[in-house]
């Protein structure tokens, strides 16, 4: 029989999961946190009233993608069915909660549970070195769990920003690579976006990057751009409190449009639509998109990321930050399924529900400039 698991089977768990793992064990403390407090569901699989094994569903906060955090089944219990019956009920409980994508990581030792996630329509995307604390390798696989809805995703190259301020050039290095193979991303290449798209000032630290630079940017870049934001606001300009500061973020916006007035850049004023986006996507064109930060990782600042794929309920991304504090890989932020319906109420920022898109095309003849 499965259930969920409640506080009353600490004990047994602890008990199942010293049985089953000699490293990397979940201790007393992190099965109660994960009962009671985490975005997360333990199921657990019993025959007469004994526990034999569990599973543990991680649920990404604001997207639809869920991962299998751990899976354990007594020795007695193993070849009865009971770990496919624990992996099925892990699947059920994501898409209840509205999840499409289940994900998890398997050691490379581990023939026999490699040899179930494959013959139950896992497969393998992705490899990370010296994951477990003995140092073994970690196979990363993954199922669509609704595959009528899977996407044809663009190949887009992941990039990961390497500092808090550079979502916005790792976005858009991200789509440009997309549309131009040969380009190199490369950290001088991301820093060089920043400075040439940054407002200067943000809530804290060094200034984010606006749609107008980053339009600017990517035109000198040898790529067409156009601009869909939905007023003609200062953007990001309610994140400071100083007269000072938004006195210099207008000015460096003014520059900006001035600059692009005198050049072949469309800025429309207007809100696009998930269905517009998707439109110029299908198009051909690389969608780079603001959204607020908090549905995802609960900190209100200002994010961009780019649109990888769609299906008939969600909107597929790249997110360019990882966020590691909270246990995350870099392979977690790569085609992020979210709910379309859920995108368009997190692509704006800000008390006055800013939003912004650029749609980035390759150029007939591109014109890039070195990055040495």
């Amino acid at each position: 029989m499965l259930r969920k698991a409640d506080l009353g089977d600490l004990n047994t768990l602890v008990e199942i999961e010293n049985t089953c793992f000699d490293v990397d064990r979940f201790s007393r403390r992190t099965f109660r946190y994960l009962l009671t407090k985490a975005n997360a569901e333990t199921l657990v699989y019993e025959n007469d009233a004994v526990l034999l094994g569990y599973v543990t569903v991680l649920f990404h906060t604001g997207t639809s993608l869920a991962r299998l955090y751990s899976l354990a089944v007594l020795p007695q219990a193993r070849g009865r069915g009971a770990g496919r019956a624990l992996i099925k009920a892990a699947e059920a409980t994501a898409l209840a909660n509205d999840c499409v994508v289940l994900r998890l990581e398997v050691r490379r030792d581990n023939a026999a549970s490699i040899s179930l996630y494959e013959k139950l329509g896992y497969r393998l995307f992705g490899r990370h070195a010296d994951y477990y604390e003995d140092h073994m390798e970690a196979l990363r696989f993954e199922k669509y769990l609704a595959p009528q809805l899977k996407p044809e995703l663009v190949r887009v190259p992941y990039y990961k920003q390497t500092l808090d301020f550079t979502c916005g050039p790792s976005a858009v290095m991200m789509a440009m690579k997309a549309l131009d193979p040969n380009l190199k991303l490369s950290r001088k290449l991301e820093l060089r976006l920043w400075r040439e798209s940054t407002t200067v000032y943000m809530t804290s630290g060094h200034g984010g990057c606006g749609p107008y630079g980053m339009a600017l940017a990517v035109y000198h870049m040898g790529f067409d751009v156009e601009v869909h934001v939905n007023g003609k606001g200062v953007m990001f300009v309610d994140s400071v409190r100083s007269e000072e500061k938004k006195e210099v973020m207008r000015l460096v916006q003014e520059d900006f449009l001035a600059e692009l007035k005198e050049l072949p850049v469309k800025i429309r004023y207007g809100a696009l639509s998930v269905h517009a986006i998707q439109d110029k996507f299908e198009g051909g064109g690389m969608p780079i998109v603001l959204i607020s930060s908090y549905r995802i990782y609960r900190e209100k600042f200002p994010h961009w990321v780019v649109v990888t794929g769609f299906d008939d309920k969600y909107v597929y991304v790249h997110d360019p930050f990882v966020d590691y504090e909270a246990g995350k890989l870099a392979l977690d932020s790569m085609n992020m399924p979210i709910l379309k319906k859920d995108f368009d109420r997190m692509a704006r920022y800000g008390k006055a529900g800013q939003k912004a898109v650029l749609i980035i095309r390759r150029r007939a003849e591109p014109r890039q400039r070195a990055i040495n």
